[in-house]
């Protein structure tokens, strides 16, 4: 694999500390979110463990780096502005790709930028500029997740670095309190439904980056995407050769299955949260999962990759290596 880069992937960073909410941003569902916080979360979701995994990510010297989604926790103005900081921390915007979370896109935030302030993260580079969907078709899905006078931010964005096409995609909508689904909507369907063949004609390795797990089973309904039916079988028709996704706080990697064979599967990976101090339930203390993507002398996609994760003493250390086969 000559060609092949290395990818860094993480998700889920629940930026802390959660400010306090004030009185013109308090609504039943930010009241909700920011007791559950106090009460389940603030204890595991830790700024320690997030720079700890970080740093790791960093002295691995990634060619690029994929987020995708859930940097904050309650949409307040606070948290964006944080957010910034720690993504610039991160890396730049040539360095650093970003999709956002239902977090992120939390609920009704009036007179601020919100996720726009991270808009340089989650745009094409000059060369995606190309394969950008029209703007006219775009508008419904851009004013649903950022603030009135915010700059525009379209989805599906395309991305290269070296032979992999990087395909943006925003499953963020607003929802009612106890509810965290995700939904693409018509528009981002269609335009990726024409982007997959034409980044495959250019003989791109194609990674799709979406918050929430693309496949109906890896979620629950009130937890899961809406339109993941729609969305696998665009996948499942077109072909992708990686699938890059958060929202569950757990590994998992599953194979979906192209509708013509000599597509093969489509690899959908998913990771743990980056900040996690120590275990919760069934999600385990902060991961991140580091990539080495190419092609082998036949043509095939080839993807290799490194879990690195938080021990029990807090160190960050390897957790599992995996090797797949696309394409």
């Amino acid at each position: 694999m000559d060609d092949a880069i290395t990818l860094a992937h993480l998700s889920d960073a629940h930026i802390a500390p959660v400010p306090a909410i004030g009185l013109r941003h308090l609504n039943l569902k930010r009241g909700l979110g920011y007791l559950n916080w106090r009460r389940n979360r603030q204890g595991t979701h830790r700024r320690d463990a997030l720079d700890a995994i970080v740093a790791d990510m960093q002295a691995q010297n990634p060619d690029h780096i994929t987020i995708t989604g859930d940097l904050i926790n309650l949409g307040l103005p606070g948290e964006y502005a944080a957010a910034h900081g720690w993504l610039q921390s991160v890396g730049t915007p040539e360095q650093v790709t970003l999709v956002p979370g239902n977090h992120d896109i939390y609920t009704t935030l009036r007179n601020d930028a919100g996720v726009a302030r991270w808009a340089d993260y989650m745009a094409p580079d000059a060369w995606g500029s190309a394969f950008a969907p029209d703007v006219a078709q775009c508008d419904r899905v851009t004013h649903r997740i950022s603030g009135e006078g915010a700059p525009p931010l379209l989805f599906p964005f395309v991305r290269r670095v070296g032979p992999v096409a990087l395909i943006g995609l925003n499953s963020a909508v607003e929802t009612p309190p106890f509810v965290a689904a995700g939904e693409l909507g018509g528009r981002q369907r269609e335009a990726l439904e024409t982007l997959l063949p034409k980044l495959g004609a250019e003989g791109l390795i194609r990674v799709v980056l979406i918050h929430h797990p693309p496949l109906s089973q890896l979620a629950p309904t009130r937890r899961g995407l809406r339109d993941a039916p729609e969305l696998s079988r665009i996948l499942a028709r077109h072909g992708a050769e990686l699938v890059l996704h958060g929202h569950n706080h757990v590994d998992s990697e599953v194979l979906l299955p192209s509708f013509e064979p000599e597509l093969g599967g489509v690899p959908v990976l998913g990771v743990g949260s980056s900040s996690m101090a120590r275990a919760h339930k069934n999600e385990p203390p902060g991961r991140y999962n580091l990539l080495r993507i190419g092609r082998d002398e036949g043509g095939r996609a080839r993807i290799a990759y490194t879990t690195r994760g938080l021990n029990d003493g807090g160190r960050v250390v390897p957790i599992a290596h995996r090797e797949i086969a696309s394409g």
